[in-house]
């Protein structure tokens, strides 16, 4: 059974987007995500990765093509990454505000809704290529590992 696409018709975009737009800047302009962070580690992440999945779900509701929520879900995710170094990590989240970034793609998106920009799919497209990278990284290590160790 296929589903019809949720369009901007269905739902009020400008209430959800400004109330996507308050929480936003609640977690990265007020400091929320790392300050949660620095008083019960791990906190702030958690938050944000479910406060992340609200803005994926706004997205959705607004009809942001999918190659937008993957660069919002990219964002996210190098969001997670750098708050999972302990200490280091809620300094990050002060500089990478993933939210806001999330914020900022829905809103370019708000006069054209169903248009993705070039730039989405290059984004995406290099973070692919960059991720498959990182698999052969351990690989080319290890074999050159056992070269140096067995010549």
């Amino acid at each position: 059974m296929q589903r019809e696409p949720v369009t901007y018709t269905q739902y009020d975009t400008r209430a959800e987007l400004e109330r996507l737009e308050r929480w936003s800047r609640l977690m990265d302009e007020k400091f929320l995500d790392p300050a949660l962070g620095l008083l019960i580690p791990g906190f702030g992440d958690v938050l944000g990765s479910l406060f992340g999945l609200y803005g994926l779900l706004v997205a959705r509701r607004i009809g942001a093509p999918p190659i937008v929520m993957a660069r919002m879900l990219l964002n996210l995710t190098i969001d997670a990454l750098i708050g999972a170094i302990p200490v280091a990590g809620a300094i990050g989240d002060f500089f990478f505000r993933a939210h806001l970034r999330n914020l900022a793609l829905l809103r370019a998106r708000e006069a054209e809704p169903q248009k993705a920009q070039p730039s989405d799919y290059f984004v995406v497209f290099g973070a692919a290529l960059l991720f498959l990278l990182s698999l052969l990284l351990p690989l080319v290590l290890l074999a050159w590992l056992i070269a140096l160790l067995f010549d």
